[in-house]
């Protein structure tokens, strides 16, 4: 490809051996460096820091159309160096003053886009797995989280939602509110409520424990534009920025996103095409999670405790429905699976020897409990509490009698055991 016919970006005015970056593509730039030639069509996230540490990032998401017809497309980004960022170049005449020199530059300024592949399986590899990660994403929803910037949707690694501005890492409350250069407009997952206002009784208990009624709420009253698609893509928006930016806000959005779409059931049954694509786009995220510097999570440690949780409970709740597109689900959940016990060592399904002796090289036999069970067996600090309710309570709830039977009672309560996916959103921050 020529520069008459490939589309590229020129990341101008960068300071010497900057960090600098391109979907799945890392490396250090030398005084040449002009910017990424020969760029597929679809998606890309170009993105720049001063070093390859966890410095603050900076990068902004672009879309190539791949259109036949008219010259090839050239974006044109620049550092501006008062104010530390990445910013477009709005200027037309030094868009076609750089587009008429681009012959000048482009042999030696331009980095090819697959200059790390080391064989063309690899490069179309790398470039189909990028295109899949990105597969759910739209114009809308960048305009929604990130701002109307066409072509130019920008965000950094100190970017967040408003909810999670005082939880990040390593400032202050007034220092985290100066940090954060933009609002990031995340769909408003609240998993501490997930029933219907004026629920009470049973219908909140089992709205705690299928959580179906309140991803179609969301989707219903915050997807009109793409629907569960926007769902999907925001999950895989959240993903990148953490891989590429390190973005804190970004990790506790995947986060929620999983919990809530990892907890549904009769939502299965209605749209089991949602949660098949869902657990597709899941698997191929961890698959590229040890890119992430850092590392998203330990896969082979305890600090994935609650994805193992999530995944025990959605597969749990799968064995208590039925209907014609489980069996599809469960097929890519049973490939999750068997791609983390081969290659972490992971044992999600399945009864498991929880106690027992073991027996050491010197000899010594010692017995060992394996934790982490607690939420699925409902025991320990997870176990249900029985409540004492006043009377105006008991009648808030519909009771005639001022008092709820040992049954309902113990129902009722269960709810509040409900929040262990809660309990477990810190065991992925150990890298912050």
């Amino acid at each position: 490809m020529t520069e008459k016919t490939a589309a590229s970006v020129l990341l101008l005015n960068l300071p010497p051996s900057t960090l600098c970056g391109i979907d799945l593509l890392s490396f250090t730039t030398s005084p040449r460096f002009h910017g990424i030639k020969n760029l597929p069509p679809g998606w890309h996230f170009v993105f720049t820091g001063l070093t390859s540490s966890l410095s603050l990032r900076h990068g902004a998401w672009f879309y190539v159309p791949g259109t036949p017809d008219g010259p090839p497309e050239l974006f044109v980004k620049k550092w501006d160096p008062a104010r530390e960022e990445l910013v477009d170049e709005t200027d037309e005449a030094a868009q076609l003053r750089w587009r008429a020199n681009l012959g000048s530059i482009w042999s030696e300024g331009l980095s090819p886009y697959r200059q790390s592949a080391t064989s063309n399986g690899e490069a179309e590899e790398e470039t189909d797995d990028w295109r899949q990660l990105t597969s759910h994403i739209t114009p809308t929803q960048l305009t929604r989280i990130a701002g109307n910037t066409p072509n130019h949707w920008a965000l950094t690694s100190a970017s967040a939602a408003a909810r999670d501005i005082e939880l990040i890492p390593g400032l202050s409350v007034s220092e985290s509110g100066g940090a954060v250069d933009k609002e990031l407009l995340f769909l408003p997952v609240d998993l501490k409520q997930t029933w219907r206002a004026g629920a009470t009784g049973r219908e909140r208990t089992e709205a705690a424990q299928d959580r179906s009624w309140a991803l179609s709420e969301l989707v219903r009253a915050h997807c009109s534009a793409g629907g569960e698609k926007e769902v999907l893509g925001e999950l895989q928006f959240t993903f990148l920025m953490v891989l590429t930016l390190n973005n804190y806000s970004c990790l506790e959005q995947w986060k929620r996103l999983l919990s809530l779409l990892l907890t549904c059931r009769s939502a299965v049954v209605s749209n089991p095409q949602l949660f098949v694509r869902a657990v597709v786009v899941l698997r191929l995220q961890l698959e590229h999670s040890a890119d992430i510097e850092g590392g998203l999570f330990d896969l082979s440690e305890d600090g994935a405790a609650l994805l193992k949780g999530l995944l025990r409970r959605f597969r749990a709740g799968l064995e208590g429905v039925s209907g014609d597109g489980k069996g599809e689900v469960l097929d890519e959940l049973d490939a999750l699976e068997a791609w983390l016990r081969a290659e972490q060592g992971w044992e999600i399904g399945g009864e498991f020897v929880r106690r027992g002796m073991l027996e050491l090289e010197d000899g010594e036999r010692v017995e060992i409990e394996v934790g982490g069970f607690e939420a699925e067996d409902e025991s320990g600090e997870y176990a249900p509490a029985v409540v004492e309710l006043t009377s105006e309570q008991a009648r808030a709830l519909g009771e005639v009698s001022g008092a709820l039977s040992g049954d309902e009672e113990k129902e009722e309560t269960r709810r509040f055991a409900e929040d262990e996916d809660e309990r477990d959103l810190e065991d992925m921050d150990d890298r912050y």
